[in-house]
């Protein structure tokens, strides 16, 4: 009995000084959560910087011929790939991390809540829409090992190229203001 005893105090003990270290430690005026928000404020605006860059592109690219964009296309792998892995999961990540962290009783959680909720849009849209696309734009294109892999994922079949120019083009369109207004959730979060 006195064992069972020690043990149930010792559990109540620790999750008491666990739960003042958080409070105290990890609140949303300390160094080490602000580290974070910054750290998620940093990757969502990688996501954003990379979205804008192509919603900025759209106009210029309505203008070539389909060989032209085409040849376009292939210029943005492995970067955009590699910038949209870090950016968008990794914001993904920090942003629950945040989350789990955040009092949900503040503006900081709600606002933080936003920030994830569209960045997951940013990144659904990528699946669902954009990398269907890709996969077809890059189906004649010699990839290797974990590129090969997901290019393959979710792929279609070649439409007519203006129609997948414009799905293509739109998505990242979308991306844009998805990440952009995460960006500003996330920068209210910080500011709160």
């Amino acid at each position: 009995m006195d064992a069972e005893f020690s043990v149930v105090s010792l559990a109540n003990s620790s999750s008491l000084v666990y739960g003042v270290y958080m409070r105290h430690t990890l609140n949303g005026n300390s160094p080490m959560y602000m580290a974070l928000s910054v750290l998620a404020l940093l990757l969502v605006a990688v996501t954003m910087g990379l979205s804008l860059a192509h919603a900025l592109e759209f106009p210029g690219k309505l203008r070539l011929d389909e060989p032209t964009y085409r040849a376009v296309q292939a210029i943005y792998y492995p970067g955009f790939t590699i910038g949209g892995l870090v950016g968008e999961l990794g914001g993904m990540i920090f942003l629950a991390v945040l989350l789990f962290l955040t009092p949900t009783n503040t503006d900081k959680f709600w606002w933080t809540v936003a920030a994830l909720a569209l960045m997951i849009l940013v990144h659904a849209t990528y699946w669902v829409v954009t990398h269907p696309v890709n996969s077809a734009w890059l189906k004649d294109t010699q990839l290797g090992g974990a590129s090969q892999f997901f290019f393959v994922l979710f792929s279609t079949q070649g439409a007519d190229w203006r129609h997948m120019r414009s799905v293509w083009e739109w998505s990242h369109v979308a991306r844009a203001c998805f990440a952009t207004f995460s960006f500003l959730s996330m920068t209210m979060a910080i500011t709160r």
